[in-house]
């Protein structure tokens, strides 16, 4: 018996950003709940002190370098005598000097360096009269950061009910008064206001605070959204379009320690999450359902036009298009085998379970050709809502087996992933051939004998597209929770995995991105080498923009990164595979990237220009396995679309 759902507590002002976070957030994601509360940030004056030093002038150099490098040590008077100055410009710049305690006070003065003033003589440079200026430090306890900015942020009224009435917030501007000069410094520096750079002699000396803070309202929104690929509830607080995501995660740990009444804070009872949990999970799977009685009720129509004309039924193993053909038995395996083997860029398969008397080494042999020839797989499988709830989990033998194929370039070519809560099974192939039905693909238990199943290829461009969609949406979606979670903890391995699976949906571009925004130079060699797997394969242009902006990164790397062996590597057999299928663009970037490329030792001495490079690197296509298949690679539609 279904749970009857009620309306959802949203406020009326956030019906219209509801509807913008679910479509477009990933397929599966649900907004259950929304309200609008105010939080104060806490905002304070601070006064700071600031030394920074100034290029001495040559007098001042004089002056200092007799103090430095004088056997005898002279008074300002015999200073004067030996540079044939009036004594009284020596004694007036000797006086400023002393006044930034860069010269000793003597009674009899003399020429006499404090070891500040021999450090500052080193450094070019001598004290500037100290100087103050009014700042403003924030607090923010949903953002727990603290930091600076220069004008004060002004204050306003915001007619909300009060977030800190249903959660404690923390005075952290009480907390900022009593840190340490060096902690503040720290803090100072990280708000980029430019009134510490250590590095440049601009130091901070002191802080003084104002003894009052002042609360600065700002609104901000919470969710409660249900996500049915991983069967959960989350919170998620924004401001504006901004997530949040110290004051989600902190609200999240909340709520599931009870301390946070989702009732309370959002209306929201119990009853109403689980009609709704239970609604999304069960339109989750009727999709499929509906998608695949389509493709039945195609077969059908099919089948019945063949009868009434006279025609025969398509032998097996024809490529028109437009078709959907009824397998059975025996023609099953034999069909998604060859439909495999006919792969020139991507293979999907959602089976619920994985045996290995299926994953056998014939089966494993073949996958290994596919990634010869630069074909990425990925392989979900799952069909409880929870992991751990699986009674036929794979084998931990046939994971590491399936992992352990690997591209020319030694990435893993087949991503495996648990991802739960699906009853379909199915297949697409380079978003051309998708075949589904009720064979489990990778896990009939090696029976091989006639079961009476049924089996859909489809090469219908629209319906192949929709079970594409369908797919790519999740794996997409585990690679990004991956992408996140390996940032967080700087696991290289995970974040390996997500530029994989992005690589394999034809996301290079946004996995440049990412790479990017986490700053994670590290990984720039994987980004290579999953592009020179596309390149060989022929799925990327060579013209492609952000290729561009990927072999531009060479300039953030030095003569002593640890990787640099790495990177030699990648960027020599990505510009060799360019190559061999644009010369004139190799060139075009090796020119603009020239003298990066020989600092780094990426092009040696003996390559005296970018085309000598290109002669002893280019990739060549000589070499590049030939498919068994009938099919020509050359006669396929290339598809830029991302996944």
């Amino acid at each position: 018996m279904f749970l009857v759902s009620s309306p959802k507590p949203i406020d009326p002002q956030l019906q219209d950003f509801v509807q913008q976070i679910e479509k477009q957030s990933p397929a599966g994601i649900s907004v259950l709940a929304g309200r609008q509360f105010r939080y104060p940030l806490e905002q304070i004056s601070v006064e700071v002190t600031i030394s920074e030093p100034r290029k001495f002038n040559i007098l001042e150099e004089f002056i200092l370098r007799a103090g430095m490098e004088s056997e005898l040590i002279p008074t300002e008077n015999e200073l004067a005598a030996a540079l044939g100055l009036d004594p009284v410009f020596v004694q007036n710049t000797a006086k400023t000097l002393r006044s930034l305690e860069t010269l000793a006070w003597t009674s009899d003065a003399k020429i006499i360096l404090t070891p500040q003033g021999r450090q500052f003589y080193l450094e070019g440079s001598v004290p500037q009269p100290p100087q103050t200026k009014h700042i403003y430090a924030l607090a923010d306890p949903l953002q727990g950061n603290l930091f600076f900015v220069f004008s004060p942020v002004e204050a306003v009224e915001i007619d909300l009910p009060n977030f800190g009435d249903f959660i404690t917030l923390e005075n952290r501007c009480q907390e900022m008064s009593e840190l340490g000069l060096e902690e503040l410094q720290r803090i100072i520096q990280g708000s980029g206001l430019g009134l510490h750079v250590p590095e440049d002699g601009k130091i901070i000396t002191a802080a003084f605070f104002t003894k009052e803070s002042q609360n600065i309202w700002q609104s901000v929104s919470i969710f409660v959204i249900f996500d049915a690929l991983e069967d959960a509830i989350k919170l998620q607080v924004r401001r504006g379009k901004q997530i949040l995501h110290y004051a989600s995660d902190l609200l999240d740990i909340f709520q599931s320690e009870g301390k946070v009444s989702l009732q309370t804070l959002l209306y929201l009872s119990d009853e109403t999450i689980a009609a709704e949990r239970e609604q999304l999970l069960n339109q989750r799977n009727k999709e499929v359902e509906d998608r695949i009685k389509k493709i039945e009720q195609q077969a059908i129509e099919t089948v019945k036009e063949l009868r009434d004309t006279g025609k025969q039924v398509p032998p097996k193993g024809s490529q028109e298009k437009d078709q959907v053909i009824l397998l059975r038995d025996i023609q099953i395996r034999q069909s998604f085998l060859e439909t495999l083997r006919g792969g020139n860029h991507q293979v999907l398969i959602y089976s619920p379970w994985v045996s290995q008397e299926v994953v056998d080494n014939e089966f494993i042999q073949l996958l290994q050709n596919l990634a010869n020839r630069g074909v990425w797989v990925l392989i979900g499988h799952g069909i409880s809502r929870r992991q751990e709830n699986e009674t036929r989990p794979i084998p931990p033998q046939v994971e590491q087996k399936l992992r352990e194929i690997k591209t020319r370039e030694g990435l893993s070519a087949v991503q495996v992933f648990w991802l739960g809560n699906s009853h379909a099974k199915e297949v697409v192939v380079d978003r051309e051939v998708h075949l589904c039905g009720s064979h489990n693909w990778l896990s009939y238990r090696g029976d091989k004998l006639p079961r009476g199943e049924t089996v859909y290829k489809v090469t219908a461009t629209d319906k192949v597209e929709e079970a594409y969609d369908f797919l790519a949406v999740r794996f997409k979606d585990h690679a990004r929770k991956l992408w996140e979670l390996a940032v967080k903890n700087r696991n290289a391995n995970l974040a390996e995995t997500s530029l994989c699976t992005w690589g394999a949906l034809g996301m290079e571009e946004m996995a440049l991105n990412e790479l990017q925004l986490a700053n994670w130079l590290e990984l720039y060699p994987v980004w290579l080498n999953v592009v020179r797997q596309g390149l060989r394969a022929k799925k990327i242009s060579p013209d492609s923009p952000y290729l561009a902006t990927g072999i531009s990164m060479v300039s953030q790397f030095s003569e002593a990164d640890p990787n640099l062996e790495l990177l030699q590597s990648s960027l020599r057999q990505v510009m060799g595979a360019i190559s061999a299928l644009n010369r004139h663009q190799a060139l075009k970037l090796l020119n603009e990237h020239w003298s990066q490329f020989r600092r780094l030792n990426i092009a040696d001495s003996a390559l005296v220009k970018p085309d000598d490079f290109l002669l002893k690197y280019v990739v060549r296509e000589l070499d590049r396995p030939q498919k068994t298949s009938g099919k020509k690679a050359s006669g396929k539609k290339n598809r830029s679309k991302q996944g």
